[in-house]
């Protein structure tokens, strides 16, 4: 093959994001053929042996799921409590795959699982603001002043301002349904946004995100993103940064 920039050989090996690689680069724990490699800008050959903290790295092909997330797992690969996580369900196969972003323990919906870097770098860096939609149900019926907080912005006790976009679909005296859009990715951010207001969610689903949606799929099913979704996945992103340039 062609020379490649290490930052992209190491971000093609699913270790992380290129401009993650980077500062693995220039913190120094890059060696490439037994040498200290510290210069952004270098290259390899097929032939070169890359580690990374001393483990030496290859290129993978890369993968690109969607996965219906049900209660009960966390969306990680092992936890120190013993709770199930989202690895239980899903085959060996996929164990090397991460998701993007997470969903909480209670919390269903659409997660994208990926070995490529550089897209989960995309699809959760602030700066693109990658909008996320929802379906969540709470314990009373909203008001309009809730409504308007949730948009104008709520801070939370560690200084952080959450925002969301609400359209009520269904209300009554007892719950209401909506679509919540998020551009954000704080923890918890809608349950907690939803505990400020005094309000208990009784359910919370990930239907889309970016342009990517549950549909076709079951609860706890996993299916193959195909090239050409991700092709347009990447024009969305693409047209997203250019319009929050």
């Amino acid at each position: 093959m062609p020379s490649t920039r290490l930052n992209k050989y190491i971000a093609s090996s699913g270790l992380c994001s290129r401009r993650k690689a980077d500062e693995l680069i220039e913190s120094g724990v890059v060696m490439v053929n037994g040498k200290k490699i510290t210069e952004l800008g270098f290259s390899v050959q097929q032939k070169d042996k890359v580690f990374v903290n001393g483990k030496l790295i290859h290129p993978v092909k890369h993968l690109y799921y969607r996965f219906y997330k049900p209660a009960g797992y966390i969306t990680t690969s092992e936890d120190e409590k013993g709770r199930k996580t989202i690895y239980d369900i899903l085959p060996e196969s996929l164990h090397g795959l991460k998701p993007v972003g997470r969903l909480d323990r209670e919390s269903t919906g659409l997660l994208i699982l990926t070995n490529d870097g550089d897209l989960i770098n995309e699809l959760t860096h602030p700066s693109v603001r990658v909008p996320k939609l929802y379906r969540v149900v709470v314990n009373a019926k909203i008001t309009q002043n809730d409504i308007d907080a949730m948009a104008k912005g709520i801070e939370f006790e560690d200084g952080k301002k959450a925002y969301a976009q609400v359209e009520v679909l269904e209300a009554d005296n007892t719950s209401t349904t909506m679509e919540i859009l998020l551009f954000q990715g704080l923890n918890r951010q809608i349950r907690r946004m939803f505990e400020f207001l005094g309000y208990n969610v009784l359910s919370l689903k990930r239907v889309q995100h970016a342009n990517l949606t549950l549909f076709g799929l079951k609860r706890g099913e996993f299916k193959p993103i195909k090239p050409q979704q991700i092709k347009e996945l990447r024009n969305f992103l693409s047209n997203l940064a250019k319009k929050n340039d």
